[in-house]
């Protein structure tokens, strides 16, 4: 048995003297902190190359589109088709960096509970802190400032304010939907 396994085999098989439930919790939300991390860093790799690659062929489509409307093509059918599906493409390009956006939402909702987890689990594992409720206050407080986006606060405020996880989201859910069509730059 390696050094490692040894001390897995230690801290999770026999417990000693200096196990603790706290030290477990922090492993654990390393653990995910970790996961959390590892996902959004594969995710950013993958979007950037698509970035890369969209923005490359609208370039491409527009030195088509000027090409054909510049060149001595006679103005027909086939001229018009080249120009609609140029314009077509144009259209999936704008509907895929749409996506794009909530992508980036979606990561910066993965670094703030990658953030959210790190904290707690520095909070916990610190005796000083661990039962003094101005740290825990100190530590929603910064953690609730991180937040960009309206439906964010408005979770973390339900949460803390006693409502399930499903009220919480269904509140969220609900506000979402008053919104429309509204897209929220951040």
């Amino acid at each position: 048995m390696n050094n490692q396994a040894k001390e897995l085999a230690t801290v999770k098989d026999k417990p000693d003297l200096d196990w603790s439930q706290v030290k477990e919790t922090v492993r654990m939300l390393n653990v995910a902190v970790a996961q959390v991390e590892i996902a959004m860093h594969d995710g950013n790799d993958s979007v950037n190359t698509l970035t890369e690659s969209f923005a490359g062929m609208m370039n491409n489509v527009g030195e088509i589109q000027s090409l054909v409307e510049g060149a001595a093509i006679e103005d027909g059918p086939l001229k018009e088709r080249i120009l609609h599906l140029c314009h077509g493409v144009g259209m999936q390009m704008g509907q895929s960096v749409v996506a794009f956006q909530f992508y980036d939402k979606l990561s910066q909702r993965l670094g703030h509970v990658s953030d959210m987890l790190d904290s707690l689990g520095g909070l916990v594992s610190d005796d000083g802190r661990l039962f003094n409720p101005y740290a825990w206050r100190e530590l929603q407080d910064r953690i609730r400032s991180r937040y960009s986006m309206r439906e964010e606060q408005k979770m973390f405020d339900a949460v803390l304010a006693g409502k399930s996880i499903d009220e919480a989201l269904a509140e969220v859910h609900d506000g979402m939907e008053d919104l429309g069509d509204e897209i929220e730059l951040f």
